[in-house]
């Protein structure tokens, strides 16, 4: 009859919502339910042919060929062997441990994009300890620059006030503590960038590599910046969101150091931007147990998920569906506005192009 019932599209989801063994994820009903009424969008209890092309085109299509990109995050040497070693924080987790599993998604999956992150910091930055004296402290700051220690937290005085933990100088500009880990695979990583172009957009730095884009964050002296999209104080951006709208993505793959700081807000901006977000759990390492938690607890309650890096290869090529990504998915799809929208619209518009140009008579 040319239209679907919630019963019918309860179906279709058993038949998506699965991992290439076979096995069906369960979806709650309530789910169902909510993604059934994004594709209903005249409320009348049924899909019709017009919303489900919707359906396919938007929905269906994305979960069963994502567009994925691999983010890596600041695995440099300052956070695994240097002024900033995080085996020394609470947690006590090696830094170094990340790199195996990482190089062996590089080497298996064939993921759409790759970047890199790295902290680069110039030597005055807000966030380093023995800079504590070059910003006057806010009256409220529970301590002042006479009294507080490396990873406690103060109140600049701005303006506005800003809250700042304070770590070791690290990371610094050029220096060898901010320089990728050698065993970390990049490519054009032996010399001076020689096949790559640095672009200076936004006050941030970007580096388009062979095989890959690195983003360079945390370069504004007086704000720190933890998410490889935003600054912390959301006063300007990296230009990762326009690299990914570019490729189309759809999905993104985090993982690196340390895992409840930069990995961590990477993570949670990449869900608040719409996107279809995986945590790589065991190539992640962090700095404190509570706060690791706390990160996949955010992670899950805004509908990413969390995975292993075997996991990775079924996902990225479109045979382990998580019906959690496909919410997330129909969420997004009620709000234009977002980037996964938008780069959904940018993709159907390029595979227009692509389809017109063939059925254009050769000259």
């Amino acid at each position: 009859d040319d239209r679907l019932s919630l019963n019918e599209f309860t179906l279709i989801c058993r038949a998506l919502f699965r991992n290439d063994k076979g096995h069906i994820y369960v979806v709650p009903s309530d789910r169902l339910e909510q993604m059934f009424a994004v594709f209903d969008k005249n409320e009348d209890g049924y899909i019709d042919r017009e919303e489900f092309q919707f359906c396919w085109n938007q929905w269906i299509k994305t979960i069963v060929r994502p567009i994925s990109a691999f983010l890596i995050v600041d695995v440099q040497n300052d956070f695994i062997s240097g002024s900033l070693n995080i085996s020394n924080c609470s947690a006590q987790q090696n830094g170094l441990e990340v790199i195996e599993p990482i190089n062996k998604l590089l080497d298996t999956v064939d993921f759409d994009a790759v970047f890199y992150s790295l902290d680069w910091h110039p030597s005055d930055h807000v966030s380093f300890i023995d800079n504590i004296k070059q910003r006057p402290i806010h009256p409220t700051s529970p301590l002042n620059a006479d009294n507080a220690q490396v990873y406690d937290t103060v109140i600049f005085a701005g303006p506005p006030p800003m809250k700042q933990r304070l770590w070791p100088r690290h990371c610094v500009q050029d220096s060898w503590g901010s320089e990728l880990h050698k065993d970390l695979k990049v490519e054009d990583r032996s010399s001076a960038y020689p096949n790559g172009r640095f672009l200076n957009i936004s006050n941030s730095l970007l580096q388009v590599v062979e095989h890959g884009v690195k983003v360079y964050k945390g370069t504004n002296p007086e704000v720190d910046s933890y998410s490889v999209f935003w600054d912390n104080k959301k006063l300007s951006d990296t230009t990762l969101c326009a690299q990914l709208r570019l490729k189309g993505s759809t999905d993104i793959y985090v993982c690196g150091l340390a895992y409840d700081v930069c990995v961590g807000a990477t993570a949670i901006d990449a869900l608040s931007a719409g996107y279809r977000t995986i945590l790589i759990d065991d190539c992640c390492r962090g700095v404190d147990l509570n706060d690791i938690e706390s990160t996949k607890q955010t992670v899950i309650s805004s509908n990413g998920v969390i995975v292993s890096s075997r996991e990775v290869k079924a996902m990225v090529e479109g045979r382990d569906r998580r019906p959690e990504l496909g919410y997330k998915l129909a969420m997004e799809l009620k709000n234009s506005e977002s980037d996964l929208s938008k780069n959904n619209a940018c993709r159907r518009q390029s595979q227009q192009q692509q389809q017109q140009q063939q059925q254009q008579p050769s000259q």
